[in-house]
């Protein structure tokens, strides 16, 4: 049939809302938040794309009709929450990257599924090389 979810998991923050310990906490704060940004982010894009689509569409085309707008832009919802809880963007984690390390936290720790690896970050008043030779 499909392989999206019929109900939407537990988030991450309520799972661990008995933890004792404070930092467990707050990843898993970061981490829901992330992911439900990236489901909107999504959500947003793909919003966009039928937008497009629709102005495009003869007057006539189901595209148009009211009832199948609506039930498109339910259906998008649910394929971007999927798309976000799966991070299949890695917007989710690029966020976490850069708001777990200001906290204190280490990114790996959020249990990031899509692997996505950054380069690391320079350090303060490093010089960032831009990856062309200068002469």
């Amino acid at each position: 049939m499909s392989d999206f979810p019929t109900s939407a998991p537990m988030p991450l923050a309520a799972a661990l809302d008995g933890a004792k310990d404070p930092d467990a906490r707050i990843k898993a704060q970061a981490t829901d938040a992330a992911v439900k940004f990236e489901a909107f982010f999504i959500k947003q894009m793909i919003g966009q794309m039928r937008a497009g689509t629709r102005a495009l569409a003869d007057e006539d085309s189901a595209e148009n009709k009211r009832a199948n707008q609506d039930m498109l832009d339910l259906a998008d919802g649910m394929v971007a929450d999927a798309l976000a809880q799966q991070r299949a963007f890695g917007i989710a984690d690029l966020m976490l990257k850069q708001v777990l390390p200001a906290a204190g936290l280490s990114a790996s720790a959020a249990g990031s599924p899509s692997g996505v690896k950054t380069p690391a970050a320079s350090p303060a008043g490093a010089p960032v090389s831009s990856g062309t030779p200068t002469s």
